[in-house]
């Protein structure tokens, strides 16, 4: 009989932000065992260990990163702490998944680029929006086989809902800690475009942010777009924090992939037209339309990079993908033109 691969330890450094629940259960499932966490916060300590029964609150990010048993670590700290803490993690023979944006500056990223080479550790970046929807590993597999030809352009959309209320001060209103719009959610709408073109090198054609509707949080980026071109296609994507309360999800994504032989369109949370439930996929091609059932997807990145893990390979995400996507967004936040928040007055 096959025998199960050995458990990968790990650690968990920074629990500020809720993705860590579900990477946390997702590694678990995939053969990894949570040793114990680390949160400066006694009330996200708190929250962490009713989410994750038996996680045990270790004393300092010491304890995990010098404790040799422990091969892995997973973060989502505050935006701006997360690439320091990778590197520090790299440094002391970990490897490291980290939630989006892994890195809020060029300068950290290419200091982690360098240490990565340096040690050859894994520094992999959870962008869920694509590892953690089935509808997104779907129309993965369907681009791999060809459903559309080659791919030539993809048209993403990131709408997201507020709840302002429920949000700390650190996300997303300072763009100091969360490196603002396009490098924190935009940085998913960059590893779709990196991965469904193929793209291993990519610029910033054009890019624009800005604070539309919220004028009470002077840092705060309400809106962004921008236009990119890769090596292997083109891409256009919108993100925002104007889902309406009346939508039945915290917002309406969406992924346009547009090929030579026909296209897929994503919709990664719900089917405004009345399908329940989220991840659904439209296929049309050379001779028909096709809705695909994505309810028996498998999620696959996590045990893929497990393994990576183990067996020191790139199944789950290639190194250069995770930096570049990161680099993108940075770049395309870096290069975006403010949009004037006071609108211009209406034609007479």
């Amino acid at each position: 009989m096959p025998t199960s691969p050995t458990p990968v330890r790990f650690g968990v450094i920074g629990v500020n932000h809720n993705h860590i629940y579900e990477m946390t259960e997702l590694l678990r499932h995939a053969g990894g065992e949570l040793v114990g966490f680390y949160a400066a916060e006694d009330d996200l300590a708190a929250a962490y260990v009713e989410r994750i029964p038996g996680a045990q609150r270790l004393r300092s990010e010491a304890e995990i990163l010098e404790d040799p048993s422990i091969q892995f670590v997973a973060t989502a700290a505050i935006s701006d702490e997360r690439g320091p803490l990778g590197i520090r993690a790299m440094r002391a023979g970990k490897d490291v998944v980290s939630d989006k944006p892994a890195f809020t500056s060029l300068d950290v990223l290419a200091d982690a680029r360098r240490i990565q080479r340096e040690t050859g550790r894994i520094y992999s970046v959870d962008f869920g929006e694509r590892l953690r929807n089935r509808a997104m590993i779907k129309a993965g597999e369907l681009v791999a086989a060809g459903a559309v030809g080659r791919v030539l352009q993809t048209i993403g959309m990131g709408p997201h809902r507020l709840n302002a209320h429920t949000r700390p001060a650190w996300y997303p209103f300072s763009r100091e800690r969360n490196g603002g719009i396009l490098t924190d959610i935009g940085s998913h709408q960059a590893d779709h475009f990196l991965f469904f073109t193929g793209s291993t090198t990519a610029e910033v054609v054009a890019s624009q942010v800005g604070n539309l509707a919220h004028p009470e949080r002077p840092e705060f980026e309400d809106f962004g777009d921008a236009l990119v071109r890769g090596n292997r296609g083109t891409g256009y994507f919108r993100v925002d924090w104007f889902t309406p309360d009346g939508l039945a999800a915290w917002g309406d994504g969406r992924l346009t992939i547009l090929g030579t032989d026909g296209f897929i369109e994503v919709r990664k949370n719900i089917d405004i037209a009345g399908r329940p439930g989220a991840s659904h996929v439209f296929l049309v091609d050379q001779r028909t339309t096709t809705y695909v059932d994505c309810a028996d997807v498998e999620l696959p990145h996590f045990r893929l990079l497990l393994d990576d893990v183990r067996n020191r390979t790139e199944t789950s995400m290639p190194q250069a993908h995770a930096f570049l996507a990161a680099e993108l967004a940075l770049r395309a936040e870096l290069q975006a033109q403010r949009i004037p928040s006071n609108p211009a007055p209406a034609l007479a």
